[in-house]
Parts: C-alpha cells; sequence; structure tokens
C-alpha cells in the first residue's frame, strides 16, 4: 500500500469516528472530507452529506461558501443517497446563492446556478432561489433537454452493426454515456447490467455509448461478465449532441421518443428503475 493511500485511509477513518453530533469545523476540513468521501463505505456517505450540508450552512455567507455548497452538491449526486440528503444539500446552495449572487459572465449562468438548477430539475429536489440567473439555469437545461429528444444518431457496436436510434421507436431506450476509466461509470455497471438482462426480454433496450478503444471495451465486458450492447463514439459527436459535460450520464426515452428522465451521475438500481417506471417499463 503506498504512502498516499495510507495517508488517504487514515483520514477517512478519523472522520468517519467523528461524531456526527458535532461539527466538523473548518472549510478545511469540509474540503478535506469532499476529497475522500469515495473512500468511506456508500451506506455511512448520507450521514457525512447531512453532516456537510448542515456544518455549511454555518459558514460566513461570501464566495467560499458557495464554492463547497457546490461542491457537495455534484458529489452527493453519485450514487443513491436519498433525496432527504439531496435536498439538504440542495437547500445548502440554494441558501449560500441567495446570501451571495455570482455575477455571470457573458449571459452564461456561472457553475453554482447551473448546478443547482440539475438536482431541481432531475432530483426532485425542492429549490426556492429568486434569481434570474437561476432561472435562466433552469431554462437551459429545458432547452437541452429538448434537442435530446429531437436528436438522432446511428453509431457502431463492437461488432461492427449499426444502431440507429430513430428506428427503435415503440420501446424504452436507454442511453448511457461512459468510460471504462470512469469509477462513477464501473460503479454503476452492474447495476444497468442487471437491470437491462432482466427486462430484455420485455423489449428494454439500452445503448452504453462511449469514445473508449473497442478493445479496452471488449476486455473490460469479458473480464466484468457485463452483457450491455455498446456503441462507439470516438469523436464525442453523439456526446456533444446529447450535451454531455460529465459521465455518467443517463437518457431514457419512452416508446413514443419522448424523454422521460435524465440521470446526471452514478446511478442505482431504484433510481434506474424509477426512470423506467416514468417511460412506462415496470419490473
Amino acid at each position: 500500500m503506498n504512502l498516499f493511500r495510507s495517508t488517504l485511509l487514515a483520514v477517512a477513518t478519523v472522520l468517519i469516528a467523528t461524531p456526527l453530533t458535532h461539527a466538523l469545523g473548518s472549510e478545511d476540513a469540509i474540503k478535506q472530507q469532499l476529497k475522500i468521501y469515495r473512500s468511506i463505505p456508500a451506506a455511512q456517505r448520507p450521514a457525512i452529506f447531512l453532516r456537510l450540508a448542515a456544518d455549511i450552512h454555518t459558514l460566513p455567507a461570501g464566495p467560499d461558501k458557495v464554492e463547497l455548497a457546490d461542491d457537495l452538491v455534484n458529489e452527493v449526486t453519485e450514487g443513491d443517497n436519498g433525496l432527504k440528503t439531496l435536498q439538504a444539500a440542495g437547500d445548502t446552495l440554494n441558501s449560500a446563492l441567495a446570501e451571495s449572487p455570482i455575477a455571470a459572465e457573458g449571459g452564461t449562468p456561472p457553475e453554482p446556478y447551473i448546478s443547482l438548477a440539475k438536482i431541481a430539475r432531475y432530483m426532485h429536489v425542492t429549490a426556492t432561489l429568486d434569481d434570474p440567473l437561476f432561472a435562466k439555469a433552469l431554462q437551459t437545461l429545458a432547452e437541452e433537454d429538448a434537442a435530446v429528444e429531437r436528436a438522432d444518431f446511428t453509431l457502431n457496436d463492437l461488432h461492427g452493426n449499426t444502431v440507429t436510434l430513430s428506428k427503435l421507436r415503440g420501446k424504452v431506450v436507454v442511453v448511457n454515456f461512459w468510460a471504462t476509466w470512469c469509477p462513477p461509470c464501473r460503479l454503476e455497471m452492474p447495476d444497468l447490467d442487471a437491470i437491462y438482462t432482466r427486462l430484455q426480454p420485455r423489449g428494454l433496450v439500452v445503448l452504453a455509448i462511449t469514445a473508449d478503444d473497442a478493445t479496452k471495451v471488449k476486455a473490460f465486458l469479458a473480464k466484468n461478465g457485463y452483457h450491455l450492447p455498446v456503441l462507439l463514439d470516438p469523436g464525442k459527436t453523439v456526446s456533444k449532441r446529447f450535451y454531455v459535460d460529465g459521465i455518467p450520464k443517463t437518457f431514457v426515452f419512452n416508446p413514443e421518443g419522448k424523454l422521460a428522465g435524465v440521470a446526471i451521475d452514478q446511478t442505482g438500481e431504484r433510481q434506474f428503475l424509477a426512470l423506467l417506471a416514468a417511460a412506462g417499463l415496470r419490473p
């Protein structure tokens, strides 16, 4: 075990052992915990995130508080941490932006407004921020989703066969953007593969799109025994058309080709099934 990993594990052990009834303290302590959250068991993360939300909420207003709240929102969306945890993180960012609005550069909403808009639009978080930049961020996401719903593509799978999205009308289609090198992608893959295996006989289509080299992808699938159909997007043409700014990211289309749901980060089985139910397919 190298020194860096040993240090991370030691820090994680101390932080996990810290009683959650007491504030973690300084901005530096909060930053440190946000850096090492992936070393904390998934079952313990919601409690840690809730404590961090409370601690950030007590910090003095200012850009540092907004940055920490934004970081928290971007981390809490990874995995199934529950609506209570998501709402706490969203409330913290909502409050931080209300206290310290950020000026736009070139008319584009700054990233914290986009982060808040994403969890409000896609993760059922209630946001009450009365700010034209937040409203614009929500509008931007709605416009992007409308463009995604109109988009079509044809890509090759690992066997050289072409797959066209529009030809799959009549089925529930999951379009998942991922990569072999992406830790959250690797973590969600077992759940997505299991759901595909279970529901494919009922017409579910999953298209796992990656810019990775085909040889790497084949080795990854074989090593893990996954069955997902993979499409190759070497120039990220389709990824850009779907406004993918981070992976994993998942789009679910109903049989009419309408966008039924979007997952903006690593997604668990319960969350995947909820998206499929919104598209009309229940297990």
